[in-house]
């Protein structure tokens, strides 16, 4: 008998505002084009005044419950991915526990900045096979807009808001690739390349939340590099190809970068769930955003393989390899 981390529900959550590429042309040097061109990126969500990274946490996990048919308390476990918690404590994860009426369980962050989901996804996949919980709520979800520095075009018009849930379920399986669920994961991570992609502060060292700094240049080579590898390395521990390959639904943060991956992976765009150029890069929440739209949308259905790839500041990456 195989125990299988199966996808029961999905959801996400959006704040209201909208904020389209025209919106920076009053306070940057910069054009509607120029971010289109380099970024795909043409509107992105940001959170109003007073709305919190947990608030939009709550509205995905509640959308995922109800994609499931599932109550709160039938959740063993939730683990919500952020970078912008918030408060320093108590973590995200125990305030979207409290929000959702979940009273039994326990609830924890991960912090692995864009790459943060993916790696909650293997955390979640571990406890459901090791039998420490058989119902896991998976979030990511930021406020990206709360670390901006607004006088830097490069760096402020790729960031959104926003989250996405999944709930996860062990579930028996044949023990092949014909299961649905976790097949593989594969997680990386070198913090010698801490400069390239950071914020400039944190409790210990400033006080403060300090502001996002980012070599774009330096990113972009390592992200098409890495991307590919984690991918490749996670299909074949499951004993996959890329000819396997139903949708690659990658980390949202660059239009470029998907396609290079993609292209490198021989994966036709046709078999890649995009929605960078809506969302901009919400890091963490991007690829549960991307799964629940790509669902809205009739993209993905059961029975279809999957590839979510990201990688984020640390650096870290990897990658999950599912059928849904």
């Amino acid at each position: 008998m195989t125990i299988r981390a199966v996808v029961r529900g999905v959801g996400h959550y959006l704040p209201a505002r909208v904020v389209e590429n025209a919106e920076f042309e009053a306070s940057l040097d910069t054009s509607d084009e120029w971010i289109r061109t380099r970024s795909g990126i043409e509107r992105r969500h940001f959170a109003a005044e007073g709305e919190t990274t947990s608030q939009m946490a709550i509205h995905a996990a509640t959308a995922a419950l109800a994609d499931a048919a599932m109550t709160a308390d039938q959740i063993d476990a939730i683990v919500v991915a952020t970078s912008t918690p918030d408060f320093t404590f108590p973590s995200v994860a125990t305030m979207v526990q409290a929000g959702i009426g979940c009273t039994r369980g326990f609830a924890y962050d991960v912090q692995a900045v864009c790459a943060g989901f993916v790696f909650a996804m293997a955390n979640a996949n571990a406890m459901i096979l090791s039998g420490q919980a058989n119902r896991v709520l998976v979030i990511g979800a930021e406020t990206f807009s709360r670390i901006m520095d607004w006088s830097d075009r490069s760096t402020c018009v790729l960031f959104g808001d926003g989250a996405g849930a999944l709930i996860l379920e062990g579930q028996t399986g044949h023990g092949d690739t014909s299961d649905r669920g976790i097949l593989s994961s594969d997680l990386n991570s070198d913090g010698r390349f801490r400069e390239i992609l950071y914020v400039d502060g944190g409790v210990s060292s400033t006080g403060g939340a300090g502001l996002l700094r980012m070599q774009g240049n330096q990113v972009f080579r390592h992200a098409v590099e890495k991307l590919n590898d984690t991918a490749h390395a996670a299909l074949n521990k499951a004993g996959l190809t890329s000819a396997d390959v139903d949708w690659i639904v990658p980390h949202q943060a660059n239009l470029r970068i998907i396609a290079a991956t993609a292209q490198r992976m021989q994966v036709p765009m046709e078999r890649v769930v995009v929605t960078v150029q809506d969302h901009g890069n919400t890091s963490a929440a991007s690829i549960p955003l991307a799964l629940s739209i790509g669902k809205a949308r009739g993209q993905i259905k059961q029975g279809d393989l999957l590839v979510t790839e990201a990688i984020g500041g640390g650096l870290t990456w990897g990658s999950v390899v599912l059928r849904w």
